[in-house]
């Protein structure tokens, strides 16, 4: 005679449920913890504003750059409106770098500030010296360029600092709602809590 198992309804039951709520955990993780997507970075911008002063100097020169909204960036505030300090330079304080236990040094003294989108008005563009470590006056060269939807050079000078502690606008510019620059340049305008007005 032939033996027959019995048939548990109630414990297939118990195993689709526990199966089902396996699939669910599975699935929660995964919005949980999307998938990074490696080097998708939007590097957008609109204009870029240098700064570069002689290679090696210990002398420490600053960017500050208001927007038409009264934003400020600087070393103090790096993310102001579209405004980004992307690159503050100390000198030589921040010049070498160890590299799989080798010291490296980049000499190059450089500040850069990227406006990221166009916000019609005016803006004030300032270099402050922060440190003259060299006791020498240090010529810096300051450009504008416009890099949507081509590289153009929108405007270059040289200025001397002689100084600690003092501060000079370079230059005051224009864009209008479609990005396009104008230079404004008027008088001196302190952006620093503490520059000294003047060179």
């Amino acid at each position: 005679m032939k033996k027959y198992n019995k048939f548990d309804p109630f414990t297939d039951l118990l195993f689709n449920i526990l199966l089902a709520f396996t699939f669910l955990f599975f699935i929660t993780i995964l919005f949980i913890n999307p998938i990074t997507k490696f080097g998708n970075v939007n590097m957008k911008a609109e204009y870029i504003i240098t700064v570069d002063w002689n290679d090696s100097l210990p002398d420490d020169i600053d960017l500050w750059v208001k927007d038409p909204n009264g934003e400020i960036v600087s070393y103090l505030k790096k993310d102001a409106g579209w405004l980004h300090l992307d690159r503050d330079d100390q000198g030589i304080i921040n010049d070498k770098v160890t590299i799989d236990g080798k010291e490296t040094v980049y000499p190059i003294n450089r500040e850069v500030v990227t406006l990221r989108g166009i916000i019609p008005g005016n803006y004030v563009v300032n270099l402050y010296m922060y440190d003259n470590k060299s006791m020498k006056p240090v010529n810096a060269k300051i450009t504008i360029e416009k890099v949507n939807p081509t590289l153009k050079l929108v405007f270059f000078d040289n200025v001397v600092l002689k100084d600690k502690d003092t501060e000079l606008t370079v230059v005051k510019f224009r864009l209008d709602s479609t990005g396009n620059f104008s230079h404004i340049y008027t008088d001196n305008e302190i952006l620093t809590p503490y520059g000294l007005e003047g060179i």
